[in-house]
């Protein structure tokens, strides 16, 4: 993929001003200081031999947040230290815990005294969301594998949180279990009580339990968090810092069987169009499913879908790619998301640091794949009715722990076939446009010595039933992806670390299909000047390898980076990953940063990082080169920044062309900029921005504002307007066969020069009732124009030469639409035709989202969807005329009502 690649001007007076801000403001220097001197090398001594008693419920016991049971005459953890504001300091409000159990239940109570109860916030937010609130946190490692775990928030106005742990320091907020909290505010502070069903828990069938636990509590209003198992913020570490919980014995998991039947109705309501039998003005559907989740033994969970209902609750944003590249969308789908951590953390192990500023970061496995919209096209002329997904007849995933440690993952699914129906008013079709097909996901993770070592291994399938000639000549028929991972500590307190993953691609198909994948922009075999890759039009499978080593010291105050990856040109895990740029590239990194965590006149925290990246393709052409300086700042009234430099020296492009041959980019700058404000107050705002420049090729700069508001405890309202402009010199066109021109191995590469604008917002409206009731609403407004002029071509390879149509003795004409090219003139070249590019697009998109959680585990969504669309006047940017075209364009009115009773069996 093609990225700016920011000029030379001024780039040294930049980072020496940039240099000079770093060593003013450092965080250490001698100033007012928030702390006295804290030993923590004593205090990590302290940490590691903090035991927590868990005691046997006896007694009656009512989960109502008011501590008056006999079990809180028991001893309570209360040794708590500060993270923020003074690392390493004793809390400055007491919290007492107290853990008990009995043979169903994990039972954590909490009471958070405070010297000024009315000081205490309490904001409300909807299940899984981060407000800005007072926290209490407990978190549990019942493997004792000090690698992963489960996390549970609430806070005083009983709103919740639970995340799944793994690799450390990770969280999973997909995962979603089933528990109860009440809290109470009260004279002395607040408390809390916690219900967690054991069959929620996955532990190991043993007399005795020994499982990590921690507690943690934020004070927002002083911006304190305090740790009972605390952790030095130069130290990258979570899990494996945890306390040890002890006394919990005789307990089993239990069986767990959860069974949620749901049914879902929807209208659908856009403008008639006369003529087309498929557009009436309405459309309704309903359905019926059933999802079934099922504990096996005491260490697998079971998800199975039936049926399932896969549509989303939340749109996805509006883009303009012009890029050869599909967009990256995030997985909304609950089936997928909970508990994907398994699957998303392949090749991430034990390494936390990621800078990667080109490296594609390919995923083996991308869940959006499943379920996608068809591929194929109509086979014959007329109105056409097209699917928006493949249905998904069913699916089942398996995860957990299996045998001797080893942490699996397995998904299976199954699309159905899927038809376009065309009418062309004398007759109707039904074309097949996505074949019947298989998905098979298996992972597989084993740790050794505690997490000191581990390995693991992700193998993909994608196998088609391919009937129809047009989808035999697009799509691959078998799709195979295998790679392995893992990582290893070089020394005991896991400073440093060594890891990475190494696997391969398989695809096989009919000549045309394996044909049309070496063409695509992932591989681009065609290109004329690449003496290490060609087509061959008889073969019927394409193969290729990748990966990637690093190795990283990330604890302590210095941080180092190295890193080496490959992707050799064949390697394409698309069919049921995601990779968006050419594979072709062997890349090498090198980082160097400092953390500062002592509180000095300016900053109360800071990292300062830099270093380089370096790819080249497999000819070894240098493809990308980059060397960073950021700083990174959270300042003494609590606002948080970051600025970033980056310096792009000349390259070669191998995707420019899209095809074509090598061509030169110039250097370039980037500049970046972030600001948050301290996020305690009613108003919070933040802001980006950042201005490039390529020499002589593309200019670019975008400012993005957002402002928070907070009026109450349950409602508040986001907006986030940006604007960007974008003027590159260089914007693909197409390209077209012309033997006259040898310079370029006889096709004309044409671009033209784009002035882009873009304008954009997000409002975001939370009003949440209860914990268990809420309102969103999302909108987004969304301008992109684009004026083409200057149409060129690229004259020489490994150059930034390039013939302007319209300088002699080339010629430029427009007629009824189309730009008429002419190289020479009166010259043999034939004229070229090419479609006026310019565009308006302006988007309206919002979503109102109904969510109530009527029993436990039970749900109710109303929602309406909008979509709004205008294309007039391309390439004319008017911000008045266009937001009133965009609010009086005919909208898509979506109505749906979906219901979920959970029944536990």
């Amino acid at each position: 993929m093609f990225q700016l690649r920011p000029g030379l001007i001024d780039t040294r007076l930049l980072f020496s001003f940039f240099l000079l801000l770093v060593i003013f403001c450092r965080p250490g220097l001698s100033g007012a200081q928030d702390q006295t001197l804290i030993d923590k090398e004593a205090l990590k001594k302290v940490q590691e031999t903090k035991t927590v008693r868990a005691y046997r419920l006896t007694g009656d016991f009512e989960l109502d947040g008011y501590l008056r049971e006999e079990i809180y005459r028991q001893p309570a953890a209360e040794d708590f230290i500060q993270t923020d504001p003074v690392d390493g300091a004793p809390s400055s409000e007491k919290t007492l815990v107290w853990v008990f159990y009995d043979s169903a239940n994990l039972y954590v109570a909490a009471r958070c005294l405070d010297s000024n109860p009315k000081g205490i916030i309490g904001q409300l937010g909807r299940r899984d969301y981060s407000v800005d609130s007072d926290w209490f946190i407990f978190s549990v490692d019942p493997y004792h594998d000090r690698r992963s775990g489960y996390a549970f928030w609430v806070n005083p106005s009983g709103s919740i949180i639970d995340k799944a742990l793994f690799n450390d320091i990770s969280e999973d907020k997909s995962w979603d279990g089933v528990w109860e909290a009440r809290t109470r505010v009260t004279a002395d502070g607040w408390t809390v009580e916690i219900r967690i069903p054991l069959n929620q828990l996955r532990f190991p069938r043993r007399e005795k339990q020994l499982w990590g636990v921690n507690f943690q509590r934020i004070i927002k209003r002083k911006n304190e968090k305090v740790s009972f198992a605390w952790v030095p913020k130069e130290d990258n570490a979570f899990v494996s810092r945890f306390a040890r919980l002890e006394g919990i014995e005789n307990i089993k998991p239990g069986r767990r069987l959860e069974a949620f039947p749901y049914s879902v109705g929807q209208a659908r309501y856009r403008p008639a169009e006369p003529g087309n039998p498929f557009e009436t003005g309405h459309q309704y559907r309903g359905n019926v499913g059933l999802d079934l989740k099922a504990g096996l033994k005491s260490n697998l969970n079971l998800d199975l879908t039936i049926n399932p209902d896969f549509g989303q609750v939340e749109v996805d944003p509006a883009v303009i790619n012009l890029t050869a590249y599909e967009t990256y969308y995030e997985e909304k789908r609950p089936f997928f998301i909970e508990g994907s951590s398994i699957f998303s953390n392949f090749g991430r192990g034990g390494i936390y640091i990621n800078v990667d500023l080109n490296w594609p970061n390919p995923r083996l496995f991308y869940s959006r794949r499943i379920g996608r919209e068809p591929q194929g096209y109509p086979q014959h002329d007329g109105f056409v009715s097209f699917p928006d997904r493949s249905t998904i007849i069913g699916a089942f995933k398996l995860t957990g722990k299996l045998g001797s440690g080893w942490n699996v993952g397995v998904i299976n699914a199954v699309t159905a076939r899927e038809y376009a129906t065309v009418d062309d008013l004398n007759n109707r079709y039904r074309d097949e446009v996505a074949p019947f097909t298989y998905y098979g996901i298996f992972r597989a993770q084993k740790e050794f010595n505690r997490g000191q070592q581990g390995f693991g291994f992700l193998l993909t399938s994608v196998v088609r039933d391919l009937r129809e000639d047009s989808l035999r000549s697009l799509l691959a028929a078998e799709a195979f992806n295998l790679a392995f991972d893992g990582w290893a500590f070089l020394d005991k307190k896991r400073n440093w670390v060594l890891g990475g993953w190494a696997g391969g691609t398989f695809l096989h198909g009919s000549q045309e299909a394996i044909y049309r994948i070496q063409r695509s922009s992932i591989h681009y075999f065609q290109r004329p000047d690449a003496s290490h890759v060609s087509l061959d039009p008889e073969a019927v499978s394409l193969s290729g390898l990748g990966g990637k080593l690093s190795l990283a010291k990330q604890q302590g105050h210095s941080i180092v980076y190295l890193s080496t990856g490959v992707l050799s040109p064949g390697f394409d895990p698309n069919d049921a990953g995601y990779q968006r740029s050419l594979s072709d590239r062997i890349t090498f990194q090198a980082y160097y940063g400092y953390m500062w965590t002592k509180p000095g006149k300016i900053f109360r925290q800071a990292l300062l990082i830099g270093g380089l990246e370096q790819n080249h393709d497999f000819g070894w052409n240098k493809t990308f080169e980059s060397w960073l300086l950021t700083l990174q700042g959270v300042f003494r009234n609590w606002w948080t920044s970051e600025v970033s430099l980056i310096y792009y020296p000349q390259i070669f492009s191998n995707t420019l062309t899209r095809g074509g041959p090598l061509a030169l980019i110039p250097h370039g700058y980037l500049g970046q900029l972030s600001l948050e404000s301290d996020s305690r107050k009613k108003f919070v705002f933040y802001g980006s921005g950042y201005y490039g420049r390529t020499e002589n090729k593309q200019e670019q700069w975008n400012l993005s504002l957002g402002l928070r508001w907070k009026p109450g405890p349950n409602f508040n309202l986001s907006l986030g307007p940006s604007v960007s402009k974008d003027r590159n010199e260089t914007q693909w066109l197409t390209s077209v066969a012309d033997p006259l021109m040898t310079d370029t191995f006889g096709r004309r590469y044409l671009f033209g020069r784009i002035d882009q604008t873009l304008v954009a917002s997000d409002l975001r409206l939370n009003w949440i009732f209860t914990p268990r009731l809420s309102l969103q609403v999302y909108l987004q407004p969304y301008l992109a124009v684009g004026k083409y002029d200057r149409f060129k071509q690229l004259k020489f390879p490994r150059t930034y030469d390039y013939l302007v149509f319209g300088d002699h003795p080339s010629t430029i004409d427009y007629q009824d639409g189309y730009y008429l090219l002419d190289p020479d003139g009166s010259g043999p070249a034939a004229v070229i035709s090419i479609y006026n590019p310019d565009f308006n697009y302006k988007s309206l998109r919002g979503t109102v989202v109904l969510r109530w959680e009527y029993r436990l585990g039970s749900l109710l969504y109303l929602v309406w969807t909008q979509n709004r669309a205008d294309y007039s006047n391309p390439g004319d940017f008017s911000l008045g005329r266009d937001l009133g075209r965009l609010f009086t364009a005919p909208g898509d009115n979506v109505f749906l009502i979906k219901i979920t009773y959970r029944f536990n069996l």
